[in-house]
């Protein structure tokens, strides 16, 4: 794990996303040089900050749909995710102590990959399925919380032989990046923190919840060749 070490147990570091991509970009660029790569962002927190990742390391911008599958009483607390593939990683500590049942599970998920087949249609209306053979492919969002959405994405995206995958995030918690070093080549946190409590949020000077469409605003002016 590679970070910018000033920026250890610090809350604020970021103005905005846009900002935390800049800082991500040169955190990446202080270390490797990847040859076009694939940037592809977990939307659509993950879009503003990918989008200045892929200008500054001359990559194409795309993004690899997921969404994590939330508890029927609480849609902020989830227990696992779905990727753009379909595929499912479900949290079995949560699932023990939420008691959920076969039933109330298979719902969830049924509901969560058919969001995340939505999102697909629209966020990549007119984009072939990925082809990663040979590249490298760095995946950004605006941070990392439990993992679960990263890894699932992660698993779906080893599947199709990228040369190199890396994940690239503004801020995590320790404890998460513990859990994912392993499952990448690379992995850049500018900002890791190792209190109790973790929110994505207070790394974040201006936060707010990104649309689908300012996520799609951003991403058309990248495909057209815009700055």
């Amino acid at each position: 794990m590679l970070e910018l070490s000033e920026l250890r147990d610090r809350e604020g570091v970021f103005r905005d996303r846009a900002d935390a991509g800049v800082r991500l970009a040169e955190l990446i660029e202080a270390h490797e040089r990847p040859s076009h790569p694939l940037v592809l962002a977990l939307p659509a927190g993950g879009v503003p900050v990918a989008a200045p990742v892929a200008k500054k390391l001359d990559g194409e911008l795309d993004v690899a749909v997921a969404s994590k599958i939330t508890l029927p009483w609480n849609t902020e607390v989830g227990y696992g995710a779905v990727a753009f593939d379909g595929s499912v990683l479900l949290n079995d500590a949560m699932l023990r102590s939420a008691g959920l049942d076969h039933d109330e599970v298979d719902r969830g998920i049924a509901v969560t990959r058919a969001k995340v087949e939505r999102r697909v249609r629209s966020l990549r209306a007119g984009c072939g399925p990925f082809v990663l053979e040979g590249r490298t492919v760095i995946v950004v969002d605006d941070g990392i919380a439990s993992g679960y959405t990263v890894r699932v994405v992660l698993a779906a995206l080893r599947a199709l032989r990228p040369a190199r995958l890396v994940v690239a995030v503004p801020t995590a918690p320790l404890r998460s990046v513990r859990e994912l070093e392993g499952s990448v080549d690379a992995l850049y946190v500018a900002n890791v923190r190792t209190g109790a409590s973790f929110a994505v949020a207070s790394a974040y000077r201006r936060w707010y919840d990104v649309d689908e469409e300012e996520a799609l605003a951003i991403l058309a002016l990248r495909r057209g060749g815009g700055p």
